[in-house]
């Protein structure tokens, strides 16, 4: 399977497990909490230049003490490799920072979408 490739749930189901990431249908959605505003900020200092090398970006949710990642390869409508790759990466920077995965919630509506 290439980089480009969707990956359905089911695909990433065992390399999720524990990462703190869901996989709704278009996304890979993960929250962690932090100390305070500044650790959170910390965090996601760290993944923009990760998210730099890898040319690949997330999209963000910031708050006091948390932080939320939505990744999603936009070019073609889902969750790709690259993806998994980038969660797998933020959850090992958000490890080394002491940032604390949230559990993953229920999708909302039951229909496998959830916003970030």
């Amino acid at each position: 399977m290439d980089g480009r490739s969707i990956l359905s749930t089911t695909d990433t189901a065992a390399e999720l497990d524990g990462s703190g990431f869901r996989h709704t249908q278009e996304h890979l959605v993960g929250a962690f909490t932090t100390t305070d505003f500044r650790s959170a900020v910390r965090v996601l200092d760290a993944v923009a230049v990760v998210a730099d090398e890898l040319n690949h970006h997330p999209d963000v949710r910031l708050g006091w003490g948390r932080v939320e990642f939505a990744v999603t390869s936009h070019d073609v409508g889902g969750v790709t490799r690259r993806d998994v790759e980038l969660a797998l990466r933020i959850r090992a920077i958000a490890d080394e920072l002491g940032a604390v995965p949230e559990q993953p919630r229920a999708p909302r509506g039951g229909d496998g979408q959830s916003s970030p």
